[in-house]
């Protein structure tokens, strides 16, 4: 989720559920090591449980790097195998290297002796024409013998050449009951399954099978339905926040930001799809969209935003926009 899962997407998914661990988009362990850190690396408390992933292929840049970011407080370093984009193949990281399986052990072995909090990778079921079931079996083998002991598994391969990333998270068949039997054929692994889940319930299907289930594009997409993971997964009793009161426990998150001279787009940006589904939606988005980019706009957009979402009467600066629907 390059460039989408930064800080104050975290903040706002972690407002439905407290339990799920949060993902940080990729970063490359060269960015870790020799850039601005704050800006890379900086989150709240609240958004933990988290893990810092990273991308690369040299192991003691890795290292370096998983170091920094258990030094931060994350609770997890994951190497991204899995992303098939071709400026992360250039870089000689993500998907290309599951035709590596050897150097992507001598990096988690690195990574592991520097840090003692897990260090995971995420990869998908093949790449190319390296895509049987044996070549999945032998990688994972290789990695685990490495001291990767929990591995995020995408079911779909990647074509790296030939297809853009677009077309890699959707053309390539989903195969799950292979991710289900290498859980099978691997007990001693945990093993979660990404790719193409849109719901609670295919999640809880699927945990009937793998250990964990990773939500991609349906958390940003659709995010509200992390409000009932909680509850249906992890048997939480607390109930779930409306979607109204999520944004009304984002709002101070959203005044600080703007005290510190940030822009409002950078965190309504990821709220746009929460009412997605709901009646009112079209005019929740469309507010933020058309008033809330660029410089000047402040918190009274998103609360006007909030209002039209709710169906409460609008203010008066807004009527106009109301009777154009």
């Amino acid at each position: 989720m390059m460039d989408w899962t930064d800080r104050h997407c975290r903040t706002f998914h972690r407002l439905m559920t407290r339990h799920a661990r949060l993902y940080t988009e990729m970063v490359t362990a060269e960015a870790v090591i020799h850039g601005d850190r704050a800006r890379l690396l900086g989150f709240d408390e609240a958004e933990r449980p988290l893990a810092l992933q990273l991308g690369g292929s040299d192991p003691a840049k890795l290292a370096q790097a998983a170091a920094i970011g258990e030094a931060a407080g994350y609770d997890e370093i994951n190497l991204n195998v899995g992303c098939p984009s071709n400026r992360v193949q250039e870089g000689r990281f993500g998907a290309c290297l599951m035709a590596e399986p050897e150097l992507v052990a001598a990096c988690v072995a690195a990574m592991a002796a520097q840090v003692r909090v897990p260090v995971t990778v995420k990869c998908r079921i093949g790449i190319d024409h390296q895509d049987s079931e044996a070549d999945l079996s032998r990688f994972i083998a290789t990695v685990a013998d490495a001291g990767v002991r929990i591995f995020i598994v995408h079911a779909r391969k990647a074509w790296l050449d030939g297809l853009s990333p677009k077309e890699n998270r959707e053309v390539p068949p989903l195969d799950y009951a292979r991710v289900y039997r290498l859980k099978a054929a691997r007990p001693d692994l945990t093993i979660v399954l990404n790719g193409g889940i849109e719901t609670i319930e295919a999640s809880a299907a699927h945990l009937a099978h793998v250990d964990g289930v990773m939500l991609g594009r349906a958390a940003y997409q659709t995010p509200y339905l992390l409000a009932g993971v909680d509850q249906a997964l992890f048997g939480s009793a607390e109930p779930s926040l409306s979607r109204g009161e999520v944004l009304e426990r984002l709002v101070p998150y959203v005044r600080a930001h703007l005290a510190q001279g940030g822009r409002l787009n950078s965190i309504t940006r990821h709220v746009l799809g929460l009412y997605h589904g709901q009646p009112r939606a079209r005019l929740f988005r469309r507010h933020l969209s058309e008033h809330g980019v660029g410089e000047g706009p402040g918190i009274d957009v998103l609360l006007d935003a909030m209002t039209l979402a709710d169906g409460r009467a609008p203010p008066h600066s807004l009527s106009r926009s109301v009777a154009a629907e």
